[in-house]
């Protein structure tokens, strides 16, 4: 991850949340946003007796938290003032991969050191269908460590010095922690989506010989590659399908702990000519995902897209939004329609409140991505320690994980937990994206779930309690939503 970024930029703007407001928007090209307009007097809302429409709240002052309602909210006809949002199946976008976070080395670590009750419990409300799951959908893992390992690893370091051609000393021990947890989770959630994301190679690998930054270089190219396929290979033997990779996180910074650079021509190099061959010709079906850095450089994965060759191997590009603004993913689409876009990671900082993360990350990291093409939306780290760890020397040390395990007994839910939930607890794998309009501050996405059902996603951005319709089929229910709220609306 990009931590002096995060430190001094993304933590400073998350604090002006008007700036951010203005910056980023959630509506995509093809749904143009709408004024509401003013009203002389506030008409008196129908009363209905049958109940047609389920909805989950979180409020900005924690009085709900993703709890779901009483209010009876029953279709009618009876003409009212307040704003529309209209929902219209008939209007499909893009196919929904999931939601959920990275499961990092820190977080297999604190959450393996509950008692073995206390963890399944935990495992089955993150990751199980039950009426007390969030059924997280999608995890990104990194391939080694991260900065929010304890210690900075690859599969294969070596004294320096030394090299490794043939791969002989790859292995999975220091990583052991990760893979049997995630063993635990796919035998909850089978059809889980994982995507696999390495913040460097070997040290030996690279032109600095360092855990942080440096490049790969291009001699150690086609043993890179073959690195990939015996990790997917020794994944698989594990039980463990890995369904996407990106070559490198956040390829263009190489001050973390680890970290490697890799500009869009080295990557593109990489995956036309080693990468993708050798994936290919171990009949290895792992989707390559390229860039999976910030929305300020749109012009990386369309630069990579742009060679015949690599397009050839290349599924989509991934983002973040640390930078730069989240209609890039809809630029990149428009350049590519034929290829996917992703969003893989947003964290959140222990300096900021719950009411202003909870209402950026819901308009930008969800509801923005979605409305942006995007298949999936990952928040970034799934749990920590109460100190923010564990961590590498030089990694995140404000990072905050959705949950945060108490010296290994007791769980607290932070606000990544709700802004994940209220996508992933109600809107599964292959549900697709449907039309609904924004209007005005009530920023909204809508989906059609593979069973029929239709569900709306609505953040109320702006500073007052708004009252509204949502429309389908020529009926609508009106609902509310205070400053700051996110309801989940849930309908047949």
């Amino acid at each position: 991850m990009n931590i002096s970024m995060k430190k001094y930029f993304f933590i400073f703007l998350l604090g002006s949340t008007t700036l951010f407001q203005t910056s980023c928007s959630s509506s995509s090209s093809e749904e143009e946003s709408a004024t509401i307009p003013e009203t002389p007097e506030t008409p008196t809302p129908p009363t209905s007796t049958t109940n047609d429409m389920d909805f989950w709240l979180t409020k900005a002052d924690r009085s709900a938290e993703l709890q779901k309602q009483a209010t009876v909210l029953g279709f009618d006809t009876t003409p009212n003032a307040f704003v529309n949002i209209e929902v219209d199946d008939n209007q499909t976008f893009q196919t929904i991969d999931g939601f959920g976070f990275t499961l990092t080395g820190g977080s297999a670590q604190v959450i393996n050191e509950l008692e073995t009750s206390k963890k399944a419990e935990l495992l089955d409300e993150l990751f199980g269908d039950s009426a007390t799951s969030i059924s997280i959908s999608y995890l990104r893992i990194s391939v080694g460590a991260s900065d929010l390992n304890e210690t900075s690893f690859t599969y294969d370091d070596l004294p320096e010095g030394e090299t490794d051609l043939d791969l002989s000393q790859f292995s999975f021990d220091q990583d052991s922690a990760v893979i049997s947890l995630l063993k635990e989770i796919i035998a909850i959630n089978p059809q889980i989506k994982i995507m696999a994301t390495p913040w460097t190679a070997p040290v030996w690998m690279k032109d600095n010989n360092s855990f942080v930054g440096g490049s790969l270089q291009p001699q150690y190219y086609e043993v890179y590659a073959n690195y990939w396929v015996k990790y997917l290979e020794k994944m698989q033997a594990e039980g463990i399908s890995i369904d996407a990779l990106t070559p490198q996180n956040e390829p263009l910074h190489g001050g973390n702990n680890p970290s490697m650079v890799m500009t869009a021509t080295q990557q593109t190099d990489f995956i036309k000519n080693n990468l993708g061959p050798a994936l290919q010709a171990a009949n290895l079906d792992t989707k390559i995902i390229t860039y999976d850095h910030n929305c300020d450089n749109p012009q990386y994965p369309i630069e990579v897209l742009s060679d015949a060759a690599a397009n050839a191997f290349v599924d989509g590009s991934a983002f973040h939004l640390y930078a730069g603004d989240i209609q890039a993913l809809n630029t990149v689409h428009n350049a590519f329609p034929d290829k996917n876009v992703y969003f893989t990671e947003q964290y959140n900082s222990s300096n900021d409140d719950f009411a202003g993360t909870l209402k950026w990350h819901l308009k930008n990291v969800v509801i923005g991505s979605m409305r942006n093409w995007s298949k999936n939306a990952l928040e970034w780290n799934l749990a920590n320690d109460e100190s923010f760890g564990p961590h590498t020397d030089g990694g995140c040390t404000v990072c905050k994980g959705a949950i945060t395990v108490n010296s290994g007994s007791t769980v607290t839910h932070n606000v990544g937990y709700y802004i994940i939930a209220h996508a992933s607890k109600f809107v599964p794998q292959g549900s697709l994206r449907i039309s609904s309009e924004i209007k005005g501050d009530l920023q909204n996405v809508a989906f059609l779930t593979p069973d029929g059902k239709k569900v709306l996603l609505v953040e109320n951005d702006g500073s007052t309690n708004t009252q509204f319709n949502i429309k389908y089929n020529n009926k609508w229910v009106v609902t509310s939503l205070d400053a700051g709220a996110v309801g989940t609306y849930i309908w047949e």
